[in-house]
């Protein structure tokens, strides 16, 4: 496809949906570049790749891109190509939207995506033809967007999905005389869930007629079904999928409802049938996770990922085939101590690629469907995010802990790759980053442990540093090479910290024995995990172990609310984000309890002596051990580990006489992800660890 004559004019400046001007904030300014420095403000210029796909021919990707600008505390998306070989990418569109989910057309000719520049400024599909300068072309007007697509292969038809209202939860729409009345009404749960209160709306997949100019006949295949497609919170667009002849669909979803679905995993693969609307459990049998349906090339077969235990989101995710009608499954990784994700077939079908956590790492691997035969073809300290392939090319994204995403390609032969995109490149050459040293540790109990430790640019082994323990949440989450623009190694190190990052136990890579033993054991083995890498490092000549701190996020919280009461005077301060303090309260304030019921051993009424041992362990029983400044963020709209543990976290330690400070969020959840938030987040993070530890 030649690139000519695309579209060559996008400016930098441009009028988002919602009418204010959004401009780019990418370069780096004279004194940034002069200090070298590496700093949140920094962090923010960089661009985010988003979906990419290889064009039909497999000469080209195409890809979205998303920018900040902190000033206005907004983004924008765009979509670019850029060649298969390398070369210079062509900007498809303007800055200004939210351009996202871009897909080729059949032919290469045409690109559909995802837009907010329609005039309501809701989530509706757009093309764009690549031949020429044109703008994009509205497709769609769903009423309250669109909230993910997939074309069928010959283009005759499209799925989307939409919220649908189901039931009535507002006692404004249960009673029509109390117009003003702000209550909701719920009989079971789950009210609410990750961030959000259940109002009765769940995410339907509609089906219409498409012939890649308008949108006609659309039906809900899930009318009435009071449960979202794809599944709460993540709405994954992998989990729904065309066949190739474009006659069917596979998608996943829990259809559970009130305390059945709060307290199970257990998600199913359906099928349903275009001609006759029907639709068919694949998977009724299998009680857990199973998820990410992938059609072969000739629609016999389908692959998908599956966890055996029905409340437990960190089992195995074991790699599955099943004939399209539900038959004859087959087992295909069973020997394979590790995860597969991201799944994609060969054009022959007799193997299936995917990505797999190992060691601390993500790699690419394949397995044979006849002899189950699986072949690790990469290797290296990276993460391999996911990647798309069309015959022998294939085109991955790739992280390391000093580069965020970029696209490479890959040799699948060799193992070897190119890097395609070099979308932060300014930055990466006018910044120092720090060294990533690689450790085996020996734990109390005799294993090995990989523990990552980041050392400060410019680092001299004659200096002593101050030295932070960092405690991964999860609790099941690996401490790999990603890059992370909220818990970031790079950015504490440039600040002169040196950062130890253990894979204790509980996480994943490293099979599956050493990431169950957590659950039922959060003040155990892990913690001795946690206290032998800090320990170990702070051997060092050059660490400082007046100066040591602890950190960490959600479970990493806990470990910190943990830790604070059983340190042994080993760390100066403490930083705790989105901590669980008290078990107890914990249980009645969550959502999913599948989760705390799986890693706590029950509820807290419990006589298990799982949960018997982890109640009698929860921080909040330690706190008149506390002794050290703490910092304590949170986020309001956080309905996974509520405010309220923050709270009473900081409650506790300023009755105790701890200095303390609690940093809350009004409009975050979990994680903190608007860029002033982020920057405010980060000053207070190092203004804590600078008073204590500096």
């Amino acid at each position: 496809m030649a690139l000519a004559t695309m579209l060559s004019s996008c400016s930098d400046s441009a009028k988002q949906s919602d009418g204010k001007e959004f401009k780019l904030d990418d370069k780096m300014t004279s004194e940034q570049i002069k200090e070298r420095k590496f700093t949140p403000e920094v962090m923010w210029k960089m661009g985010r790749i988003g979906d990419y796909h290889i064009s039909p021919d497999g000469t080209e990707i195409l890809y979205s891109l998303t920018r900040y600008n902190v000033a206005d505390d907004n983004s924008s998306s765009v979509l670019f190509i850029q060649p298969v070989g390398g070369g210079d990418p062509v900007q498809l569109t303007a800055w200004g939207n939210h351009d996202n989910s871009p897909v080729w057309s059949h032919d290469g000719k045409t690109v559909y995506f995802l837009s907010d520049r329609s005039e309501d400024g809701t989530n509706q599909l757009f093309r764009l033809d690549i031949g020429n300068a044109s703008q994009p072309v509205l497709l769609s007007s769903v009423k309250g967007g669109i909230g993910l697509f997939g074309i069928s292969n010959d283009e005759s038809h499209i799925w989307y999905t939409s919220e649908v209202k189901v039931e009535n939860v507002a006692s404004s729409e249960l009673y029509n005389d109390m117009p003003d009345s702000k209550a909701r009404v719920y009989d079971d749960l789950m009210c609410r869930h990750w961030d959000t209160w259940e109002d009765g709306s769940y995410s339907h997949i509609f089906v219409a007629d498409f012939n890649g100019r308008n949108i006609s006949n659309s039906r809900d295949i899930n009318e009435g079904e009071p449960w979202d497609v794809p599944t709460a919170p993540d709405f994954d667009g992998a989990d729904v999928t065309w066949n190739n002849a474009g006659t069917a669909i596979a998608y996943s979803a829990r259809k559970l409802t009130g305390y059945v679905y709060a307290v199970s995993t257990n998600t199913d693969i359906f099928y349903y049938d275009l001609s006759s609307g029907t639709t068919r459990n694949l998977t009724e049998q299998m009680p857990g996770y199973d998820k990410y349906p992938v059609f072969s090339h000739n629609d016999k077969f389908i692959a998908w990922r599956s966890m055996e235990r029905p409340a437990h989101e960190s089992d195995k995710d074991r790699l599955f085939v099943m004939e399209s009608t539900g038959a004859d499954m087959k087992y295909l990784t069973k020997d394979f101590d590790y995860n597969a994700e991201n799944l994609r077939w060969s054009d022959d079908d007799s193997e299936i690629f995917f990505v797999s956590p190992m060691q601390a790492t993500y790699q690419l691997c394949k397995v044979t469907v006849a002899d189950k035969l699986v072949k690790v073809l990469t290797s290296g300290d990276h993460d391999y995010t996911g990647f798309d392939k069309k015959g022998d090319v294939v085109i991955a994204g790739k992280t390391t802990r000093k580069m965020a995403t970029e696209l490479f390609s890959v040799d699948i032969a060799t193992g070897s790759d190119n890097q395609v995109t070099f979308v932060n490149k300014e930055i990466y050459d006018n910044v120092d980053m720090g060294e990533v040293q690689k450790r085996w540790i020996r734990t109390t109990d005799g294993k090995d442990m990989l523990t990552w430790v980041v050392l400060p640019p410019d680092f001299d082994p004659s200096k002593k540093y101050p030295t932070l323990l960092y405690c991964q949440g999860g609790p099941q989450s690996v401490v790999s090479q990603s890059w992370s623009y909220r818990w970031n190694f790079e950015l504490m190190a440039s600040q002169g910290y040196i950062v130890v990052a253990p894979n204790r136990r509980g996480l994943p890579s490293f099979g599956q024995q050493w990431l169950d033993q957590i659950s039922g054991d959060y003040s155990g083995q892990n913690i001795k995990d946690y206290l032998s890498a800090i320990d170990e490092v702070a051997k060092e000549p050059w660490v400082d172990n007046d100066h040591l701190g602890c950190v960490g996020a959600s479970y990493g919280g806990y470990s910190v609310f943990y830790l604070a009461g059983h340190h042994e005077n080993r760390f100066k301060a403490f930083i705790a984000h989105c901590g669980i303090f008290d078990f107890t309260s914990m249980y009645g304030e969550t959502e999913e309890l599948w989760f705390v019921n799986t890693d706590y051993g029950g509820p807290y009424w419990s006589k298990n002596p799982v949960a018997v041992r982890s109640y009698e362990n929860s921080p909040h029983m330690a706190v008149t051990s506390w002794d050290t400044p703490i910092l304590i963020f949170t986020g309001e709209k956080d309905f996974r580990i509520p405010y309220t543990q923050s709270l009473e976290a900081f409650t506790a330690a300023r009755a105790m006489g701890i200095p303390a400070r609690l940093v809350e969020f009004q409009n975050e959840a979990h994680q903190v992800f608007k860029p002033q938030n982020s920057i405010v987040w980060n000053r207070e993070f190092f203004g804590w660890l600078d008073k204590y530890l500096k």
